[in-house]
């Protein structure tokens, strides 16, 4: 990875933490004025901090994942052995969730604390190249430090939902300074988290793929690709964190046209052609 994106991905990171400081900062201050900002900021770091150091393990744990042990899968974990050595990364842990739609995430705050956690649907539906293209991807991600990135802009997003919550039963109650403001927030807190996964994912999943393309033959994650789009629109996850759709190689929940405007995902078919000029 390069310098460049190095401190890119810091800036980013910077930024994220940045806004969910003062998202708790402002809304302490407008429910109980100085003594809430106060009590808002040390909230939003305590936030911070275990976002940092747990990430990989709140998102397993909120996945209901287990680990799954070389014995269990011999063969994945020596194709993930594989393409961790292609990217120069230590091998990522690997984790199951046991659902039949087929689909993976990666977590991690580094390459070192990586996590490749996949469905029990991937290994059943997928052919074992597709799956190679997947594991690909989700060790791309790593290999780029997006992990981290990812998992704090759910926090955000997740941060701004609450808010908006509060924001609400304060209204309902009557028990607020600003109803105007409270009221404005309300509406526009579900726009606002999505676009902060948006922003943060799209463009990553395209570079993800690229990346796996230098690991494995760029068809395999074309192919996968596509299974799995058509897999989603048949069986949408459905034991799944919503909040962390973002996370996932594509989105495993069906979404109405609203949440189709706001996805955190570029479109499937495009990637898949971009993957196929790769190959070509």
């Amino acid at each position: 990875m390069s310098i460049t994106s190095r401190l890119f991905n810091t800036a980013r990171l910077t930024t994220l933490f940045a806004v969910l400081i003062a998202l708790f900062g402002v809304l302490g201050y407008l429910f109980a004025g100085t003594a809430g900002m106060i009590l808002g900021l040390l909230f939003a770091g305590a936030m911070n901090a275990v976002t940092y150091f747990y990430s990989d393990r709140m998102v397993v744990k909120m996945h209901k994942a287990e680990k799954l042990d070389e014995s269990a899968a011999p063969g994945l974990h020596k194709t993930v052995e594989r393409l961790a050595s292609d990217a120069d990364i230590p091998k990522p842990r690997l984790y199951i969730m046991h659902t039949d739609t087929p689909n993976a995430f990666a977590t991690g705050r580094n390459p070192e604390k990586g996590v490749v956690c996949v469905t029990s649907g991937l290994l059943n539906h997928l052919s074992s190249n597709e799956v190679e293209g997947v594991l690909a991807h989700e060790i791309a991600h790593i290999k780029n430090r997006d992990t981290l990135i990812q998992t704090v802009a759910g926090t955000v997003a997740g941060a701004i939902s609450v808010l908006a919550q509060m924001m609400w039963f304060s209204s309902m109650s009557g028990q607020n300074r600003h109803p105007a403001f409270m009221f404005a927030g309300v509406l526009l807190a579900p726009i606002a988290a999505s676009m902060v996964k948006m922003a943060i994912s799209r463009s990553r999943e395209y570079t993800a793929d690229a990346t796996a393309a230098r690991y494995t033959n760029p068809q395999h994650l074309a192919g996968a690709l596509r299974s799995i789009e058509t897999a989603v629109s048949q069986r949408p996850m459905q034991n799944g964190v919503r909040g962390a759709s973002h996370m996932f190689i594509i989105n495993p929940f069906r979404g109405d046209r609203m949440s189709k405007l706001f996805s955190t995902h570029p479109p499937t078919q495009e990637r898949i052609n971009r993957l196929e000029q790769h190959a070509a």
